[in-house]
């Protein structure tokens, strides 16, 4: 196979995007395992006291993720983000004003295989969304797996992640002052086994446990879908009733998480690696769709509403894909 190595003269600034890139995937990828080793090596060497009076705060600390989260904006501003926006490049689309005395639940969509627009948009202030939501705050919620992991937990509450608990859920959406945005990725790692360039395949049918919390709480629920997002990786074949996807399927069920098997290109060259493409993402935040609280819902009352979004997430799609690429015949497909 030919490789296609970057040229020499590359500008300091796609440099410095690609550095900025590079250590958003290892944070992915390889974070946790690196904490995860800190944390033994510095119990079993000389240091053992750091690792033991960090267990104890571990103890203490214990339910932050699930009640808001330690957001730092600092962290959320570092100038890193900003290149990592420009590799891309990323962009988030408001559609319609929201109202800071209401709590929201966006509803995001495709998962994609790393969650790159999710993250851009709502971890970060690199996109502006203080500036085009003001007065309002975004939570978005990930798997309480990564909470588990010692020193990353720190790291990634900083940036404004919290737990995917319907206890975590629920406190965001039960500020009564308002102005608070749970952000969930509705079809979760299931979905992320379908992400490749030119998916419209959705994970969503099944998925009704958001729509009973959004009616509890009376948040109004916001369709988001992040157009690019399944265009920066290529994944391994592995089409239902495969031996590998039923071994990714078994993993899932038995962690919650699975990982596709992607590539896209390199650091220094452009053939192959598990860097995404330079691909555009444009994250387009709908309209809300207009929830009354009820505590007690039926079964009925789930299903009106869930089926009201879906018709929402549809008619979002269909009124930006042509802006965005997407052939005006393409449509979602939804299971």
């Amino acid at each position: 196979m030919k490789v296609e190595f970057a040229p020499l003269n590359v500008p300091w600034r796609r440099r410095a995007q690609t550095a900025a890139v590079a250590q958003w995937v290892f944070g992915f990828l390889a974070l946790a395992q690196l904490c995860c080793g800190i944390f033994v090596i510095l119990l079993l060497g000389d240091y053992w006291f750091i690792s033991v009076f960090y267990a104890l705060w571990l103890y203490i600390d214990w339910e932050t993720p699930q009640t808001g989260g330690r957001r730092s904006e600092w962290v959320r501003k570092w100038v890193v983000w900003k290149y990592f926006k420009e590799y891309f490049p990323i962009k988030l689309v408001k559609t319609s004003d929201l109202d800071p005395r209401q709590n929201y639940l966006f509803g995001f969509h495709p998962h994609g295989v790393l969650v790159a627009g999710a993250f851009g948009n709502f971890c970060t202030e690199c996109t502006g969304f203080k500036k085009l939501f003001p007065g309002m705050t975004p939570y978005l919620h990930t798997l309480s797996f990564w909470f588990r992991c010692p020193f990353l937990r720190d790291y990634f509450m900083c940036a404004g992640l919290v737990s995917a608990s319907k206890k975590s859920v629920s406190h965001v959406l039960s500020n009564e002052k308002g102005g608070n945005i749970a952000v969930i990725v509705i079809g979760g790692a299931g979905e992320s086994l379908e992400a490749r360039p030119g998916s419209l395949t959705l994970n969503i049918l099944k998925k009704k446990g958001f729509i009973k919390i959004a009616l509890k709480h009376g948040a109004q629920l916001v369709p988001v879908f992040s157009f690019g997002e399944n265009e920066l990786f290529n994944q391994i074949g592995n089409p239902k009733g495969s031996r590998l996807r039923t071994l990714q399927e078994s993993l899932r069920k038995l962690v919650g998480f699975t990982l596709p098997l992607f590539h896209a290109r390199g650091i220094f060259q452009y053939s192959f690696g598990l860097m995404p493409y330079r691909k555009p993402i444009n994250t387009v935040v709908g309209e809300p769709v207009t929830v009354k609280q009820n505590l007690n819902p039926t079964n009925e009352e789930i299903d009106q509403l869930h089926e009201k979004y879906l018709q929402a997430l549809k008619k979002l799609f269909d009124k930006n894909k042509e802006k965005y690429g997407i052939p005006e015949h393409e449509t979602l497909t939804f299971y």
